[in-house]
């Protein structure tokens, strides 16, 4: 907040969010699920989700918000807005209560392209130097989620070819691989450090927790040492995959979401599963990410996520000049 103060902003007040971060669709048992702000019968995703919804609303121009494993990327694909996550370690959340902390970044929402440029120049900075035309690649959505809204797949896919090429095959079949426990290993390692962060807390303040994020978070403390240490070689590989992928490219481009927002009976665990296979592979990454909104059909969106090698790439600001 001491940044944007100094840039000129004012802060307006706080906004509702999914129990301690921990959850990618707004909802939360003690305050009440935080609906989309056009679609009162579908939720707003989270876990940044009141951020997401009042910049929807109209109600302010920017609003900051974290992502562990996709907490920015999900709610501005759901309410149709530009998002961006920093890295883990960075200024702007070391002062924050973690989830994950080797995953936790701080991030932030704008509905206009224009001003995601503004809010990123004035707490990244300018832009590093270009050097000739960019070179991207997207991955086809229904090569990483079989399963995926046709709908959305097809809008994703339509907006990601205006954007670059298709990935060659060498180079999505390394990236794909790679993530092939991405799922899970997001997971152990994240919830493991959710309950080094509450393990003194589970216990007597039990009734106190979301009934969800309570089991989440004390299941992640029976994990064996041996599957976090499985969980921790799978990242490091993961990173070493990106290394290599951008030595050759200079930016990824992926869908954020499986589908268009959804009601509360379509928040299953299945669909917390088909979120995170889109979203883990950057956050173990420790990858910044620019998002942007994709219309699909009847005022619903979804959303695409630039993966990019840091987070001053001169990718991000051509991307969002060229909206």
């Amino acid at each position: 907040m001491e940044r944007l103060a100094q840039a000129g902003a004012a802060c307006a007040g706080k906004t509702h969010l999914v129990e301690f971060a921990s959850g990618l669709t707004g909802e939360n048992p003690h305050y009440g699920d935080c609906p989309h702000p056009r679609f009162p019968d579908r939720l707003s995703g989270g876990s940044s989700s009141g951020s997401a919804a009042l910049v929807a609303a109209g109600v302010t121009p920017l609003a900051i918000g974290t992502d562990t494993g996709g907490s920015v990327r999900v709610p501005a694909a759901w309410c149709g807005l530009y998002g961006f996550r920093l890295t883990p370690g960075d200024d702007l959340i070391r002062d924050a209560f973690p989830l994950a902390p080797s995953m936790d970044t701080a991030g932030w929402f704008t509905a206009k392209a224009a001003d995601m440029g503004t809010t990123i120049n004035a707490l990244v900075g300018p832009a590093a130097p270009a050097k000739g035309l960019p070179q991207g690649c997207y991955i086809n959505a229904r090569r990483l989620v079989p399963g995926m809204d046709p709908a959305v797949a097809t809008a994703c896919d339509y907006a990601a070819a205006s954007l670059s090429a298709r990935a060659d095959p060498v180079a999505e079949a390394s990236l794909v691989l790679s993530w092939h426990h991405a799922v899970e290993s997001y997971v152990t390692i994240g919830m493991r450090e959710a309950h080094t962060v509450h393990r003194d807390w589970l216990a007597p303040y039990h009734e106190h927790y979301d009934p969800v994020i309570w089991r989440r978070f004390t299941d992640a403390g029976h994990f064996p040492p041996s599957d976090v240490d499985q969980a921790r070689l799978q990242m490091a590989d993961i990173r070493t995959v990106w290394r290599d992928f951008f030595r050759a490219y200079d930016f990824l481009v992926l869908p954020a979401v499986p589908c268009v927002a959804p009601t509360k009976a379509q928040a299953t665990p299945e669909l917390r599963r088909a979120i995170l296979t889109l979203t883990a592979p950057a956050s173990l990454g420790g990858l910044p990410v620019l998002s942007l909104p994709v219309p699909v059909a009847d005022g619903l969106t979804a959303g695409l996520q630039i993966v990019v090698p840091a987070a001053n790439s001169a990718v991000v600001a051509q991307l969002l000049q060229a909206q």
